[in-house]
């Protein structure tokens, strides 16, 4: 009863108007971060219904202090009826303005504001972003963004979004950008637009990069190597085999090529000037060339081509993934060292400005896994670039997600782990978003009501929230983001960050049980994953003999194999049948506590709801999926009725929870185009992108678990 009555006061501070009260913003400067800082406060004051005027009752006054304060570091202190809100920059007060505009909209009062401080604690923070024109991979599930992504409205929410939730960088990546960009000087065949369709394009570039800039966010543009535009290519008669831009080629390094690209590069940079910087990534369009040749070409086209900018810019140095002159490769200890030798002469560069951000994919292409880092594109990573402790460079993880993009997602404490088991010095931060899916258009959403969101990273907003707050600061607790979701929804809200913590664990524990390699090789959400070829539907089969990429996992083929011999595990080991047990637990706790929310009337609500109710049943389906492989597994191994039995009756409950989980998702989504079925072979283009997603689609492949048990022999 208490915590009910809290809980309704609380609310009413969310939905209750302020007393009107007169407030003036004294500002530093009129520089544009400081304007945005200003203009975010403004806009919270007046929802509080606080009047904007001078003489006034509140000052809020803002300031810098560089000297006392670090980068990106603020405070907000009450003095009276003074609040002063202190920047160690533009970033710092930036953020301290937003973190008074977030306690104003959660319904506190401005006598109530308490002192706060905050430093960051990893200095990049960055998303990645595909742009969906000239993308990694062709398909319809890109091609249907480009109208979004071409619209200055859609950017500046999404910066908006970005800066909220403390993201501090803006990559963009395209196989080849410059045509978009510029029409090069000494090549303008190169271009195919016209000058109205150029000065389109260069207007939404130019309104992408001042945005950021606003809000004090860096900008990198990440073209992929080798590449020319087809008009280029038919011009000069070069990369001929390569017109329709695939991207594991040979590349193409004849004189005019690499005078291409260095003059684009450069060209851009001083078309430019808010653009902060360019990333370099070795491998796609580079078939054919051994590590070492690779690096050459960057040195030689995209670093000389910032040399020749004649402004200073900043720097990510992807690490390459292959030590093999196939675009495709392992890891090696000879090409870490050659790397490191080549990222640390760039921090000696005098035009760049240090340090060089290296990345590296955390476990490959699914960070959503494990927080243990197991593997990097290629397989194994040797200590090369952490010992000695690098000082021209600091190391990025790039988590990428290519395992949910419809079910919302949000667990705190995964988060919080990953950053803490992997804070070492040489950390500089995480590069966060998805190769294979675009948060811009919303192509998911199936209802006729008004929800509270356009675009589709919205829909997404606590995965966000989660991972740019945390990064900026580990420490910030949950009860900032149990505010938001009170904020959205009222008292219903309060419980669904605890259930979509419970709920979210299905996909990472999915993955730390099922290895995986690149894109494709898993798509959690969908418990659908690479096989003979193509992306398929986890069976029974394959989730016995699968390996687990979490060492600390038991596949059940190995279970199974080592109880029928006498043996047992240690208690570190997740064997299935404990896996399982603790799905259960998490997923019906979930299930518990979103049970009592009504959601007449609130469509926004209702999909929160849903998605828990979506990734819960998904747990519970995997539950009984583990227990009914240990028990077919171990009928075939040992024998026994009983044993096939169970396998039936497990996999029969399986199939009910995926049926429940049809029956939440099929009234409110659409069957979705996805990249992993761009590449089904045999198919064409035009096959390919006919094919979608959906758990009802899939029902089928479900249901066949069950005859696999009824037809298993010893």
């Amino acid at each position: 009863m208490k915590q009910l009555l809290l809980l309704l006061i609380t609310y009413v501070g969310f939905t209750s108007t302020a007393v009107a009260q007169r407030v003036h913003i004294q500002t530093p400067d009129t520089s544009p971060q400081t304007t945005y800082a200003a203009n975010r406060l403004k806009k919270a004051l007046q929802e509080r219904r606080y009047t904007l005027t001078s003489p006034a009752d509140y000052t809020i006054r803002l300031t810098l202090d560089a000297g006392k304060l670090g980068k990106e570091a603020y405070t907000l202190a009450p003095e009276g009826k003074t609040i002063r809100i202190t920047g160690g920059d533009p970033a710092g007060l930036i953020y301290g303005c937003l973190s008074l505009a977030e306690d104003l909209r959660n319904g506190v009062s401005l006598p109530q504001i308490k002192a706060k401080s905050e430093n960051p604690t990893l200095p990049f923070r960055a998303i990645k972003y595909d742009l969906p024109w000239d993308t990694y991979r062709h398909s319809y599930a890109l091609d249907q963004h480009i109208e979004t992504c071409r619209d200055v409205a859609y950017w500046e929410r999404f910066l908006d979004m970005m800066v909220e939730n403390r993201f501090n960088v803006l990559s963009l990546w395209n196989l080849h950008p410059y045509t978009f960009m510029i029409r090069p000087t000494n090549f303008p065949e190169a271009t195919p637009f016209n000058e109205n369709e150029m000065k389109e394009w260069q207007t939404l570039h130019r309104a992408i990069f001042r945005m950021a800039r606003e809000r004090g966010i860096d900008t990198y543009l990440v073209p992929f190597n080798i590449f020319v535009s087809p008009e280029f290519a038919k011009a000069h008669n070069v990369a001929m085999n390569n017109l329709e831009h695939h991207h594991f080629v040979d590349g193409d390094t004849s004189a005019i090529v690499r005078r291409y690209t260095r003059e684009c590069v450069t060209q851009v940079l001083q078309e430019y000037p808010e653009l902060t910087g360019f990333g370099l990534t070795l491998g796609e369009g580079m078939g054919g060339m051994t590590p070492q040749q690779r690096e050459d070409w960057m040195k030689a086209t995209i670093i000389e081509g910032m040399r020749q900018a004649g402004r200073k810019s900043k720097l990510i140095h992807r690490i390459p993934f292959s030590s093999t002159t196939g675009s495709l490769g392992v890891t090696s200890v000879e090409t870490e060292k050659l790397t490191r030798k080549s990222i640390e002469a760039e921090g000696d560069l005098a035009f760049l400005e240090g340090p060089v951000w290296a990345d590296l994919k955390y476990n490959w292409s699914h960070a959503h896994s494990t927080p243990k880092l197991v593997k990097v594109h290629g397989g194994k990573l040797y200590d090369t670039y952490f010992k000695p402790t690098p000082t021209k460079y600091k190391i990025v993880w790039t988590a990428r997600n290519e395992d949910f993009f419809c079910l919302r997602w949000g667990v705190p404490e995964f988060i919080r782990e990953h950053i803490s088991t992997n804070n070492q010095p040489y950390l500089g931060g995480y590069i966060l978003g998805s190769e294979t899916y675009i948060p811009a258009k919303d192509y998911f959403t199936k209802t006729t009501q008004p929800v509270d969101w356009t675009y589709a990273f919205e829909r997404q907003w606590l995965f966000y929230k989660l991972w740019g707050r945390l990064l900026y600061n580990p420490a910030t607790p949950d009860a900032i983001f149990k505010a938001e979701f009170i904020r959205r929804y009222g008292p219903a809200g309060s419980t669904l960050l605890e259930a979509s913590a419970l709920a979210g664990k299905t996909p990472l524990r999915l993955a730390s049980s099922y290895d995986f390699t690149w894109d494709f090789s898993l798509y959690s959400e969908g418990f659908m994953a690479l096989q003979d070829k193509n992306v398929k539907y986890i069976s029974v089969d394959r989730q016995i003999s699968h390996p687990p990429l979490d060492p600390d996992y038991v596949s059940v083929a190995d279970y199974v194999k080592t109880v029928s011999l006498g043996g047992s595990f240690a208690a570190n080991k997740i064997t299935p049948l404990v896996l399982a047990d603790r799905l259960e637990q998490d997923c019906r706790k979930a299930l518990s506590l979103v049970a009592p929310i009504k959601t007449a009337g609130n469509a926004s609500l209702m999909y929160e709801v849903a998605d828990v109710k979506a990734w819960a049943n998904l747990g519970l389906y995997f539950a009984e999926k583990l227990r009914g492989a240990v028990a077919l597994q171990t009928y075939r191994t040992t024998g026994g009725e009983i044993n096939k039995q169970k396998a039936i009756t497990h996999l029969e409950k399986a199939l009910r929870n995926w049926d429940e989980v049809v029956a939440i998702t099929r009234p409110i989504y659409h069957d979705m185009p996805l990249v992993h079925f761009s590449e089904q072979q045999g198919n064409t283009r035009a096959q390919n992108d006919k094919l979608r997603f959906h758990w009802a689609i899939l029902r089928p492949e479900v249901a066949k678990d069950v005859e696999i048990a009824r037809q298993a022999v010893k």
